[in-house]
């Protein structure tokens, strides 16, 4: 769609044609200027808006692209980027008690349509000498889910993640989300899917109890 505004390359200056590869990429979620790419994000949304028939020029859409979504795609794929991946200090215990941390709130995108699923992660664990702040599990949640993945592999990224950092007897990972793929788009259904992963074997009593926990939290 044109309309007099100036193309993004005019906008900023150069004449560079991109064509959605970009040298500085390092495949580790960085790049030579930064984070993520803003000004190739910058121009993928206005070629975007222009495609779906909207004018990237209008008032309400020229800081979207320019702007708004480039942002917001820096902070939704902070998983990527293993500085920011949350220290997880450890304290001695001499307990080996089942430790349960339910109802942590989950934030994803889909890699198939680019769009959101959330809800709630819970986990379990039954330590090896050593437990992790219950702060820790959150944001460790939080960073592993800022990523194009499937709900499937985003399970087993946590469970053995978590596993790796803290080093436990065993630890399992349930998460229940709701996809927007699904809910917007196709069938339209506003459904639940639940998945669920393990590193090590929790024993009978120790399942029982996470599945109570997880109950309660519902």
């Amino acid at each position: 769609m044109t309309d007099g505004t100036p193309t993004h390359d005019e906008h900023d200056g150069t004449d560079d044609e991109r064509d959605g590869t970009h040298d500085g990429w390092d495949g580790n979620g960085t790049h030579d200027d930064g984070p993520v790419d803003r000004e190739q994000l910058a121009h993928a949304t206005r070629l975007l808006l222009d495609a779906i028939g909207e004018d990237p020029g209008r008032d309400g859409l020229v800081e979207t692209w320019e702007r708004r979504v480039p942002a917001a795609y820096e902070e939704l794929t902070r998983g990527y980027r293993e500085d920011e991946r949350p220290t997880m200090r450890t304290f001695d215990t001499e307990t080996d008690d089942l430790v349960v941390k339910t109802g942590i709130p989950v934030y994803s995108l889909c890699e198939h349509h680019l769009l959101p699923f959330h809800g709630v992660a819970h986990v379990a664990y039954r330590p090896d000498g050593e437990v992790v702040g219950l702060s820790k599990l959150a944001r460790y949640v939080k960073w592993a889910s800022r990523k194009l993945t499937v709900q499937e592999r985003l399970t087993r990224d946590i469970a053995e993640g978590l596993d790796d950092a803290i080093g436990p007897d065993a630890i399992a990972v349930e998460l229940s989300t709701t996809h927007l793929c699904e809910a917007m788009r196709g069938v339209e259904a506003h459904t639940t899917t639940t998945s669920r992963a393990t590193v090590g074997d929790l024993t009978t009593d120790e399942r029982e109890r996470f599945r109570d926990a997880i109950a309660a939290e519902r």
